[in-house]
């Protein structure tokens, strides 16, 4: 990586906790969202508190909740796209300016006493909406940011940004909230939006790729679902992630309502309690490096699950203000490890050709099912009472604690080589091929000695895998019936241009190992064919 592109202004093998905010870059768009984020969480106290006397308030907060939340499933793979085959700063740039202008809208409205319950989560859905277009963008610039060793710490310091502004936040919006009332909430949150537009106008990215190479749509959605599926890593984290944050999100959903009925409080007591979650994030913060050395991924993340479960506990059966505050501050760092962790793992396993889609599927499933969980969960509560649904959530997060006994992180995943490498030459073609013609059929015979075959059939399927990563629809092994040393390795991408992709801009030196690896059972170099459809002839749907 060149200075200019992550412009660490740092050692590069200076992975400390603190390291990537040495480079200005990074340190100016970390603080410009950190503003934001304390602008975010302002909002979500002031919107919630609107609601927490109605009659049926479990309900009604949570569907704030999931209003910012559920925007999520349905707009981040999209975005996930957009933001590998567009310029990232731009697109940040302009969705900065339209989530000002959303904020300022419902400022404006409650001020003027015209946010009804149905109006303040019509705005906040639309809002979700932006952060949804904004989250898989701005989480895929961290690497460009910093060198690869200073990923799990900007990851980290990730973490802590939302976290410190969840400890700062809900405290401060309390306050205003009782002084002022919710409208100069929402107006500094739009406020906030307006210094991320600065600092990514301060950001001078460099150019990655040219603009004639850039994937369409509808093929980058295609190729990024399709990696996910063929990645288990990958699909490992997000088992995880959902395993934890569906029953974590009953606490987010109904803290307000555990605040105001319980425990007596007022707007400002409701902050003090986000404030102690966000307090014992930032310990998890300043710890997780020295803890995660001596536990492990997968114990950190066991411990990280029951300490959340300890939280939800204790809002459930404790009456007292003081005690729920000090184990939320163990819940805090708990939900900072687990993020962290999950976070920093898909960071690792993700190439940069598709680290927006990737992180993007990840948000679908963990900000998605956190809000999915909290309407179900704010349902739950009307009907059974809260307390009891609490336990049910705390119940739930232990057996996802010792879930991860069986169904663990893998162990490799985040660890392997996914630089991007071309240790192949493009094809040499004898037709004129335009880069829309397809779908391409790509025959690859090798000679292999009888007493290597099973251990070729065993690379080969490995090797499967990354052809299906990198964008085959099909593929096959056949062994020649009449000459059993011969087999033929046959796979379809949809297009020229995606299997010119294979070549070089996505194969990764993990994958060039596997195919390297089969290769090399095989005696002298394997015969290369690549049929496409006669000049003339209509590509197959």
């Amino acid at each position: 990586m060149t200075q200019q592109k992550h412009d660490s202004g740092a050692r590069e093998n200076d992975s400390s906790s603190w390291a990537p905010l040495r480079g200005r870059t990074f340190r100016v768009l970390w603080s410009a969202q950190l503003g934001s984020n304390v602008g975010t969480w302002m909002q979500t106290v002031g919107a919630q508190w609107m609601l927490v006397q109605q009659p049926n308030a479990p309900t009604l907060t949570a569907a704030v909740q999931a209003a910012s939340l559920l925007p999520v499933l349905f707009l981040s793979l999209p975005a996930g796209v957009l933001a590998d085959v567009l310029d990232r700063r731009a697109l940040l740039m302009a969705l900065s300016g339209v989530m000002a202008a959303l904020c300022a809208a419902l400022a404006a409205l409650t001020a003027a006493g015209l946010t009804t319950p149905a109006v303040l989560i019509a705005l906040t859905f639309l809002i979700g909406c932006g952060q949804a277009l904004m989250s898989p963008g701005w989480q895929a610039i961290q690497p460009e940011l910093v060198p690869r060793e200073q990923i799990p710490a900007a990851a980290a310091l990730g973490s802590l940004n939302v976290n410190v502004a969840r400890a700062i936040g809900p405290a401060v919006a309390g306050l205003l909230v009782a002084a002022t009332g919710p409208d100069v909430v929402f107006a500094l949150n739009a406020v906030s939006f307006l210094g991320v537009l600065a600092a990514l106008l301060g950001w001078h990215r460099a150019r990655h790729g040219a603009g004639d190479d850039r994937e369409r749509m509808r093929p980058a959605l295609a190729s990024g679902t399709r990696y996910v599926r063929n990645a288990p890593g990958v699909r490992r984290v997000l088992l995880r992630s959902g395993l934890f944050v569906v029953p974590a999100s009953a606490l987010w959903g109904l803290l307000p309502v555990v605040a105001e009925r319980r425990l007596g409080l007022g707007s400002g007591g409701y902050g003090l309690l986000l404030g102690a979650l966000g307090a014992g994030a930032i310990v998890g913060a300043v710890t997780i490096g020295r803890v995660r050395e001596r536990l492990g991924r997968n114990v950190l993340l066991a411990v990280s699950t029951v300490a959340f479960a300890a939280g939800t506990l204790a809002a459930a059966v404790l009456r007292q203000p003081v005690p729920v505050a000090v184990v939320l501050v163990v819940a805090g760092v708990g939900w900072l490890y687990a993020l962290s962790t999950l976070n920093t793992t898909l960071q690792l396993a993700l190439p940069g050709w598709v680290r927006a889609r990737g992180l993007a599927v990840y948000l679908m499933v963990f900000m998605g099912g956190q809000g999915i969980g909290t309407l179900l969960w704010g349902l739950l509560a009307d009907g059974i009472g809260t307390a009891e649904t609490l336990l049910v959530s705390a119940g739930l997060l232990l057996a996802s604690a010792a879930s991860l006994a069986w169904l663990p992180l893998r162990g490799k995943t985040g660890t392997l080589d996914r630089t991007i490498v071309a240790p192949w030459p493009e094809p040499a073609l004898a037709l004129p091929v335009d880069p829309d013609d397809g779908p391409v059929l790509v025959e690859v015979a090798y000679e292999v000695p009888e007493d290597r075959a099973e251990r070729f059939r065993a690379a080969m399927a490995e090797a499967a895998v990354s052809r299906r990563r990198t964008g085959a629809l099909r593929w096959n092994l056949y062994q020649d019936a009449a000459d059993p040393r011969r087999w033929v390795e046959v796979f379809e991408v949809a297009s020229w241009s995606e299997h010119l992709r294979q070549h070089g801009a996505r194969l990764t030196g993990y994958d060039a190992e596997l195919l390297t690896a089969a290769r090399d059972l095989a005696e002298g170099e394997p015969e290369v064919r690549h049929l496409v459809p006669p000049a003339g002839e209509p590509a197959r749907p």
